[in-house]
């Protein structure tokens, strides 16, 4: 089993979950790497970090940055570049802990 599809697992039945995700292209919102915490929910609104799937492809954390009028979600990285539009979100990003131990968190929902 993947890292994806075990915490699409845990996002399915607990509503709740946890990856380890590295790269520069979130920088400097998630450091690199850093454990996210994510958080299954009903709606997700632009600003969002999430975790999704786009053409195929799972992209772990990133931003969603425009909302369609037929509810698809644009997906980009943090410097610009459009990873392409998804119906497909299984979580958002409400905290995300560095390799140094600090901890970001990301606003509630409530």
């Amino acid at each position: 089993m993947t890292k994806y599809q075990a915490l699409i697992g845990s996002l399915a039945t607990t509503g709740t979950g946890t990856m380890k995700c590295f790269g520069s292209s979130m920088l400097p919102l998630l450091p690199n790497p850093s454990v996210c915490e994510y958080k299954r929910e009903s709606t997700y609104r632009v600003g969002d970090i999430v975790f999704c799937k786009v053409n195929g492809r799972f992209i772990d954390a990133h931003k969603i940055t425009k909302i369609g009028p037929d509810g698809r979600f644009m997906i980009s990285n943090n410097h610009g570049h459009d990873n392409g539009w998804t119906r497909t979100i299984y979580g958002r990003v409400v905290r995300a802990t560095a390799k140094d131990g600090a901890v970001s968190e990301f606003a509630s929902r409530g």
